[in-house]
């Protein structure tokens, strides 16, 4: 599975970041690693100018072989929160689109 990490230019794409949401992408969609060819993750400070709310943007998309992308999207007022949310919503997503296709 490859992970892709792009962030806007409000947010440092630091090395040590990169290999976070990796990590966490990996670690949560392990389940499903063998049938994700690639995850995209966008991370985007909405609300640059301002410190207020959710404003922090995690959006994640996934491709497997014989499904159109799957993606999610999280708002959260840190960063950590927005990858880790994003994450489990898109293998919440993952879940109920692979049993309903079995089902079929």
């Amino acid at each position: 599975m490859n992970i892709h990490v792009n962030t806007d230019n409000h947010i440092e794409g630091s090395e040590q970041l990169i290999q976070h949401v990796k990590s966490v992408v990996a670690d949560t969609l392990d389940r499903y690693a063998d049938r994700i060819s690639r995850v995209e993750v966008h991370l985007n400070d909405e609300n640059s100018h301002k410190k207020v709310g959710e404003d922090i943007r995690c959006m994640m998309e996934a491709r497997l072989e014989g499904f159109s992308p799957i993606a999610v999207t999280e708002y959260a007022s840190n960063i950590h929160q927005a990858i880790d949310g994003a994450a489990e919503k898109l293998l919440s997503k993952l879940t109920s689109d692979i049993e309903r296709r079995r089902k079929y």
